[in-house]
């Protein structure tokens, strides 16, 4: 299969798809659209896409528009993109990693079955054009949601385009969808931000952060250099699920606080051994 693609957004997501996309040959063509003119230009020096062109322009040339900008724009640009692709055999997909909202926006829109929500579990605390990479989302697991809602032949375009980097697919529902990486993901990224505050708000000398900081502290606190402007409209995008997965975590923690306050040694082994079980699913 060899078909013209058009992504939106040409970051990290955008940017390691299009390297992907020239590696296995999937794809004939590879359009980008990106509106920020200092990522365009590291985009056009890296060869991310064979041609620049306004949105309207790229659709027109192209059998799949991959949305990979930041959730809220994929939301905004759904719309005006199905009203282009409406009575075509072209599929509209995304990348984002919340789908509950952009599942309603596509949910009213007449032209709903040439949508694909879609969600590579793949990434780094990278981001910008800069940062794509190859290979990025070989062997990885991909979400498809609400299939159902696709009319088939946008949904083996979609399907195939994913395997072609010999990703897992999987089925949710949005709203699931949204409640799982809530708490694989999206907690990760909170709790690493906030660690790296509070290290920076006790911890004055960089010289001692660098000095002191082993390994455990690395890999905790590596997260936390992502791209707030990826992150926070996954944050305020998926607020329902995400703020008790925070109360959850914050119920944790005062445990941890409490039985350290108290000495309590025999309750922190027991709460930690508990913890240790997350081994037998992460091997």
């Amino acid at each position: 299969m060899s078909l013209n693609i058009c992504i939106t957004g040409m970051g990290l997501i955008g940017g390691s798809l299009a390297r992907s996309l020239r590696l296995n040959g999937f794809t004939g063509r590879i359009t980008g659209v990106e509106v920020n003119p200092h990522h365009c230009t590291i985009a056009k020096y890296r060869g991310l896409a064979d041609e620049f062109l306004t949105l309207e322009e790229a659709v027109a040339k192209s059998d799949i528009i991959i949305l990979a900008a930041p959730v809220d724009v994929n939301c905004r640009l759904l719309p005006e993109i199905l009203d282009m692709v409406a009575g075509t055999g072209k599929v509209v997909t995304d990348m984002g990693s919340t789908k509950a909202d952009i599942a309603a926006v596509a949910d009213s829109h007449p032209a709903r079955g040439r949508f694909v929500a879609a969600h590579p579990m793949a990434g780094t605390e990278h981001s910008g054009p800069a940062a794509a990479v190859d290979r990025l989302f070989n062997d990885r697991v991909a979400i498809i949601c609400d299939p159902d809602r696709s009319e088939e032949d946008a949904l083996e375009k979609v399907t195939a385009l994913l395997q072609s980097f010999n990703m897992k697919i999987q089925y949710m529902d949005s709203q699931q969808h949204d409640i799982h990486v809530a708490y694989v993901s999206h907690i990760s990224h909170i709790t690493s931000f906030a660690l790296a505050l509070c290290v920076l708000d006790k911890e004055k000398d960089a010289a001692n952060i660098l000095s002191l900081a082993a390994g455990g502290f690395e890999s905790t606190v590596r997260l936390a250099k992502s791209s707030g402007e990826t992150w926070a409209p996954i944050f305020t995008g998926n607020a329902g699920p995400l703020l008790e997965v925070i109360d959850t975590y914050i119920d944790k923690m005062l445990l941890f606080r409490q039985y350290i306050e108290t000495s309590n040694s025999e309750a922190l082994r027991q709460l930690m051994n508990s913890a240790n079980s997350i081994g037998k699913i992460l091997k």
